[in-house]
């Protein structure tokens, strides 16, 4: 079957759903990583309150990773394929803009409230479930950007 306009569109919304929250994730962990470091060096035993905190951005990477899988299967690229219009393909790569976008911002974001929580974990360890909360308000974002491009996609005929 040749490979049509739709269907590159779509395939462009699932990339770029993999893609920017990966980016933001990879990033967001590292940040996190990095101020930890410094953390476990002085005082080893607290490696794993701050990996807890670490892997906090590294969510937005699975959920783009879900809506990339999400579109893969509604495409047929996983079996038959199927044709897809380029009106189609545009509402695929639409609906991937939620959590492309949301993703890759809310990553970065979260990890410097993760970063945060670091140093206040560094200096008051018993407060660690406080620093985990603010970290995880960002991901309610995430959350609801991924939902968007789930129903989005549910609303889609290709």
């Amino acid at each position: 079957m040749d490979v049509g306009l739709g269907m590159v569109i779509a395939i462009t919304g699932a990339a770029l759903a993999v893609i920017l929250p990966g980016i933001g994730s990879a990033l967001g962990v590292g940040l996190v990583g990095e101020t930890a470091s410094g953390v476990v060096a002085e005082d080893p035993e607290k490696f794993g309150k701050l990996l807890i905190l670490q892997a906090l951005p590294g969510t937005q990477g699975i959920y783009g990773l879900l809506a990339g899988f999400l579109i893969i299967m509604k495409l047929g690229l996983l079996g038959k394929m199927i044709a897809v219009s380029v009106e189609a393909g545009t509402a695929v790569l639409g609906a991937a803009c939620p959590i492309a976008i949301v993703g890759l911002i809310s990553a970065i974001i979260q990890a410097k409230v993760a970063a945060a929580g670091v140093g206040v974990v560094a200096k008051r360890p018993e407060e660690m479930g406080k620093a985990i909360i603010l970290a995880a308000m960002v991901e309610t974002y995430a959350v609801l950007a991924l939902l968007t491009t789930i129903l989005l996609l549910n609303g889609i005929s290709v």
